[in-house]
C-alpha cells in the first residue's frame, strides 16, 4: 500500500488483517457462477475469467460455489471439489493470482435441493437423469418451487457431507488458496438446514434453532480444525429468507456469535434465495444492513454484497462501519479492473500490473 493513501482518508483501500493475512484493500470479487465446467473440471473459461480478476486490484478474489461432492454442483456443469485431480486444475490460477500479489479463495458448496438444475440460458428446472442430472439431498423431502422433490438426508449422510466438505478444504489448502469460504446461503444445502420453512426434522438436526444450526456449526468446526490456524474462514449467509416464518436476521445473529467461537473470521452477508417466489425489495444497499447489523451485534468482521456498484457508495459502506469490505459481481463482470479504476476515481494510488501503467490516468 503506498503510504500516501495514509493522507487521503479512503478507506475502502485501506490494508485490512484477517487472520494470519493482510489483504491490501476491502474491494473484493464476489463468487460468480459460470457454468462452464466438464465433469467437475474447470476449463479455459475459468483460467482467463479469473486470471482478469487477478490483474484487477481486488483485495480478494473469489472462485465460483465449487461441489465438495457430485451431487453437490448447482449444475452439471459447475467446478467441483471431489477429488485430487478437480483441485488441482485450479493450482495455475492460484498461482497466476499470487504472481499478481492477489490473494485468492474458494468456496465450498452443496447445492442440496437446488442441485441437478440447467445452466441459465438453458432455461430453469431441474435436469433429468436420463439427461445427467441426479436425485437431490435436501434436509426434508420438500422441494424448491417446480425443482424435483428431494430425498432427506440420513444422519449418516449428513456426517459424510461434514467429511467432504473437510476432505475439500484439505485439498484447496494444498494447491494454495488463501481464504476458505463455506457456502451457507442462497437456498443451498447448509441455508435449507438453517430455515424453519425447508427443514421439517424432528431429530438432531431439525426443530429449535440449536437443531436447526447444527449441521452448519459441525461443517464449521470440522473444517477449521483441517485448515491452518492463521488461514481465515468466511461464511457466506442468507440474513433472511424475505418470509415470514422464516430464517431472519435475529436468528442469524444468534448463530454468527456462535460462529465466531468456532472460530469463523468473517461472515459474508447476502439474503434470499430459499423460496422461489420472495419478495426481495432489491436497490443499492439493500442488504448492507443486514451486514451491519450482523458486525455490530455478534462484534465479527462482515462483508456487504448485493447491488454494491459505484466507488462512492462502496467508500461509504466502510467508512459508515456496515461491513468491513464490500463484495462485488456484476460490476467486476462488466470491468474486472473496477478496483483500479475505482482507486483512481476516489484519489488513491494503488499498484498496478507493469504492463498496465501505461493506463493509468491519475499520476503521483
Amino acid at each position: 500500500m503506498d503510504e500516501r493513501n495514509e493522507m487521503t482518508g479512503i478507506n475502502l483501500f485501506k490494508p485490512l488483517r484477517i487472520n494470519g493475512i493482510e489483504l491490501t484493500n476491502r474491494t473484493w470479487v464476489s463468487p460468480m457462477c459460470q457454468y462452464s465446467a466438464k465433469d467437475g473440471f474447470i476449463s479455459e473459461w475459468h483460467r482467463v475469467h479469473l486470471g482478469a480478476f487477478a490483474t484487477g486490484g481486488a483485495g480478494l478474489v473469489f472462485v465460483e460455489a465449487s461441489g465438495v461432492t457430485p451431487e453437490g454442483r448447482i449444475s452439471p456443469s459447475c467446478p467441483g471439489l471431489w477429488s485430487d485431480e478437480h483441485v488441482e486444475k485450479f493450482r495455475p490460477i492460484v498461482d497466476f493470482a499470487h504472481s499478481m500479489d492477489t490473494h485468492i479463495g474458494i468456496q465450498l458448496a452443496h447445492a442440496g435441493r437446488k442441485g441437478s438444475t440447467r445452466e441459465p440460458w438453458n432455461g430453469t428446472g431441474s435436469v433429468s437423469l436420463d439427461a445427467g442430472g441426479w436425485e437431490t439431498l435436501a434436509p426434508s423431502a420438500t422441494p424448491f418451487g417446480t425443482y424435483a422433490t428431494p430425498r432427506a438426508m440420513t444422519r449418516d449422510e449428513i456426517t459424510a457431507h461434514i467429511e467432504a466438505f473437510v476432505t475439500a478444504a484439505k485439498r484447496v489448502v494444498a494447491v494454495g488458496f488463501d481464504v476458505v469460504e463455506i457456502h451457507a446461503a442462497h437456498g443451498y444445502l447448509l441455508h435449507q438446514f438453517l430455515s424453519p420453512l425447508s427443514n421439517l426434522r424432528d431429530d438432531e438436526y431439525g426443530g429449535d434453532l440449536v437443531g436447526r444450526t447444527r449441521f452448519l456449526r459441525e461443517v464449521v468446526a470440522a473444517v477449521r480444525a483441517a485448515i491452518p490456524a492463521s488461514m481465515p474462514l468466511f461464511v457466506r449467509v442468507s440474513a433472511t429468507d424475505w418470509v415470514d416464518g422464516g430464517w431472519d436476521l435475529a436468528q442469524m445473529i444468534e448463530l454468527a456469535k456462535a460462529l465466531k467461537e468456532l472460530g469463523v473470521d468473517l461472515i459474508d452477508v447476502s439474503s434470499g434465495g430459499l423460496v422461489h417466489d420472495a419478495k426481495i425489495p432489491f436497490g443499492p444497499n439493500y442488504q448492507v444492513p443486514f451486514a451491519a447489523a450482523i458486525r455490530k451485534e455478534a462484534e465479527i468482521a462482515t462483508s456487504a454484497v448485493g447491488l454494491i456498484t459505484e466507488p462512492a457508495q462502496a467508500e461509504e459502506i466502510i467508512a459508515s462501519g456496515s461491513a468491513d469490505a464490500v463484495m462485488l459481481a456484476r460490476a467486476h463482470l462488466r470491468n474486472p479492473r473496477w478496483a483500479l479504476n475505482a482507486a483512481e476515481s476516489l484519489g488513491v494510488t494503488i499498484p498496478w500490473p507493469k504492463q498496465f501503467e501505461r493506463a493509468r490516468t491519475l499520476h503521483a
